[in-house]
């Protein structure tokens, strides 16, 4: 017992130490990093313009941090937009909502998630329709929606009720390859085929993503449309940049291939379709080896949505995923406004 007492005597003087108080100083500090912005047990938000594709921020509350989502600083009521409920429902649950609209488009359990007593980081990420949210401290998201009628997103606002206070602090870190502007200049590419209207093909390689780049899945991070060359086809898939390739789905199996050609353009969307039909605006992607015309499509796959081939005589959406190529007979379709 009396060691006992001489190591909670210890560790008392050193909880308490000059050098340990530094350290808590420190790190009050650097969590502290960004602006600072409080919000009441009112429910109505505060905006903001967004500073990169991914939002970044810290929260204390007990719960019910939101976020919206906007393309104006503020919005009217009839004004789309999306909201991402942290910790709601008692600090239980988060969810995603278009347009102050229920049911939720996305929901998931979520107990206690937030702290009246620390702040805690979180990740929003939203481009080209798919949004994303995420801890800090971990790459896999655990709240995911695409969004069918993207949202030129330029604004963000946040707000507690429901019984909650907050203190936040965000990061205000400038991606200098994001840009707000709607109406940002297609590349110039004349010389590599494309589809009709705004889109084009630009040649790429190694995971880097020309402006502009079409986005169309996540997985743990953003997925572009993309196409490559295999077995003398032009085959459409996804690329990771992460990864530095391209995958396409051909064979059965999944191939990664480091040249490839990214869709950059808009007047966008995707629509659901299935075995194998095509509208008459749906997107070129490129030819299987017998010279059949492939499309764009996309699946939902263990939590991801990932870009494949739509190939109509098929009568599905091949993707490529773990390795593999899986057919979906229900999918979506790109297709030009």
């Amino acid at each position: 017992m009396a060691g006992k007492r001489r190591c909670d005597l210890l560790l008392d003087l050193l909880a308490n130490s000059p050098i340990v108080q530094h350290l808590r100083e420190r790190k009050e500090q650097r969590e502290r990093r960004g602006k600072q912005l409080k919000t009441q047990d009112t429910l109505e938000y505060v905006f903001h313009p967004v500073p990169s594709r991914t939002l970044r921020f810290k929260v204390r509350a007990a719960n019910d941090a939101h976020v919206m989502l906007s393309a104006t600083a503020n919005p009217e009521g009839s004004d789309p937009v999306l909201e991402v409920f942290i910790g709601g429902w008692s600090n239980q649950k988060s969810a995603i909502r278009r347009d102050r609209a229920t049911p939720d488009k996305a929901n998931v359990e979520t107990p206690d998630i937030l702290s009246n007593d620390e702040l805690r980081g979180f990740w929003i990420n939203y481009l080209g329709g798919a949004i994303a949210v995420g801890k800090e401290s971990e790459v896999e998201p655990f709240l995911t929606w695409t969004d069918p009628s993207p949202i030129n997103v330029a604004f963000f606002g946040v707000s507690t009720g429901y019984g909650a206070s907050g203190e936040w602090v965000i990061d205000e870190s400038i991606d200098e390859n994001y840009d707000i502007d709607p109406l940002r200049n297609i590349v110039d590419t004349p010389d590599v085929p494309s589809a009709s209207g705004e889109v084009a093909w630009v040649p790429s390689e190694g995971g880097v993503i020309p402006p502009n780049a079409v986005l169309g899945g996540f997985d743990n991070e953003n997925l572009y449309v993309g196409r490559a060359q295999h077995e003398g086809g032009v085959i459409p898939g996804k690329v990771l940049s992460s990864h530095g390739v391209c995958y396409v789905a051909w064979g059965g199996a999944e191939h990664g291939k480091q040249d490839y050609e990214v869709l950059t353009g808009s007047n966008l969307q995707w629509v659901p379709s299935v075995e194998g039909q095509v509208p008459p605006n749906a997107v070129v992607g490129g030819t299987s080896e017998t010279g059949e015309t492939l499309f764009i499509g996309r699946a939902q796959h263990e939590g991801s949505t990932t870009i494949g081939k739509i190939q109509p005589s098929h009568a599905v959406c091949y993707i490529p995923y773990g390795g593999q190529e899986l057919g979906y007979p229900e999918y979506e379709v790109l297709v030009q406004q």
